[in-house]
């Protein structure tokens, strides 16, 4: 495995943290879907008890997929370095790529 430049590494970061934020938000919304109406209305004890057991069920099982998903995602994403999909042509596939000289706008300048 080769060297990871300072924009893998932030890159890398950035998505942890994207992660592990959005995994926190789509888990709280689970659980509020599920343990909202324990708020709203009036239940039995035993009731009120088994929506919040299954809220925070909901929501501890959400949020491991979401990580998980994201990360994953992130890793197979192509064009990253390090993946093997060498360097990304400038024009893209099948296009003229950028003229050698600075300033020139057409390739047979």
């Amino acid at each position: 495995m080769g060297e990871r430049t300072r924009a893998d590494r932030d890159a890398v970061t950035v998505e942890i943290g994207y992660a592990l934020f959005s995994a926190a938000f789509a888990a709280a919304v689970v659980f509020g879907v599920i343990a909202g109406p324990k708020l709203m209305f009036a239940m039995p004890y035993a009731v009120e008890r088994g929506l919040l057991a299954a809220g925070a069920a909901a929501a501890a099982v959400v949020f491991p997929v979401r990580v998980v998903s994201v990360l994953w995602r992130f890793s197979r994403a192509p064009g990253r370095p390090g993946r093997g999909s060498g360097p990304v042509e400038p024009g893209g596939p099948g296009k003229p790529g950028q003229p050698s000289q600075p300033g020139r706008t057409r390739p047979d300048s």
